[in-house]
């Protein structure tokens, strides 16, 4: 066998190379379980699997092309965001049954449209949301996918990032470091314009339970309703909202 490892036998660093019958997809997931580890230079990846260097390069790119695995700044490979969304996806409904009493309730007691976002690479996707029967509406459909360039979700998607990530999502964002800064400080985020003319939001994270940044939960509407200073009038709900759904998500 081509590998320092025992087929179903681990490595002194916990890594296991397990026969299935399907050896590309074995040595795949030992590439990954390499990765889960932190990221790794092609010379490192190459020791951790104990892989054929060629083998573990042509595994790494075809791994890459589906977005399993990505490039830091540094060109190190890392875990990529197509394992993160099919996280997403085997948690999401179990999310949203749980958020859609707590949108109908943000809102009936402000007034306006609630919405969830989840993240998704360098964009977040309204999962879930709460419309106002009538009157004048900002209507975000579910499975509508934004920018996270703006939009007080985006800053709460944002801001608990890690710094690489901020700093990457900083690059052409319409709010800065310091309004992050804000965000991390006061627990919510506002914005006045920001993502749409005449659009204001408040937005709060959910948390899940490894106390990391799961959603954003939301409310939106004309600023002509929210004023410039939405988070005067509503923060306090959607902070509340946004612990009662993450306490939920822990039990």
């Amino acid at each position: 066998m081509d590998s320092k490892f025992l087929v179903n036998g681990s490595s002194d660093n916990g890594l296991e190379l397990v026969d299935s019958g399907v050896g590309v997809l074995d040595k795949s997931v030992l590439v990954l379980d390499a990765l889960a580890l932190g990221p790794k230079n092609l010379a490192a990846l190459t020791k951790a699997t104990g892989l054929p260097r060629p083998t573990v390069h042509r595994l790494a790119k075809a791994l890459e092309t589906h977005k399993l695995v990505t490039r830091t700044r540094a060109g190190e490979f890392t875990l990529g965001p197509k394992l993160g969304a099919l996280a997403n996806v085997r948690g999401s409904d179990r999310m949203i049954t749980l958020a859609t009493p707590i949108l109908d309730q943000i809102r009936d007691d402000t007034g306006e449209s609630a919405q969830l976002y989840r993240r998704r690479g360098n964009q977040r996707v309204c999962v879930a949301a709460s419309e106002k029967s009538s009157g004048l509406r900002d209507t975000v459909p579910i499975g509508a996918t934004l920018s996270m360039q703006a939009g007080s979700a985006a800053q709460v998607l944002l801001a608990w990032a890690d710094p690489a990530e901020i700093q990457s999502g900083l690059e052409h964002a319409r709010f800065s470091a310091a309004s992050l800064g804000n965000v991390r400080r006061r627990g919510w985020a506002q914005s006045v314009g920001e993502r749409e003319a005449g659009v204001a939001s408040v937005s709060a994270p959910v948390r899940g339970p490894d106390k990391s940044v799961v959603a954003a939960i939301s409310i939106s509407g004309p600023i002509d309703r929210l004023t410039r200073t939405p988070g005067k009038l509503f923060a306090g709900e959607l902070v509340d909202a946004g612990r009662a759904l993450s306490e939920r998500l822990r039990h």
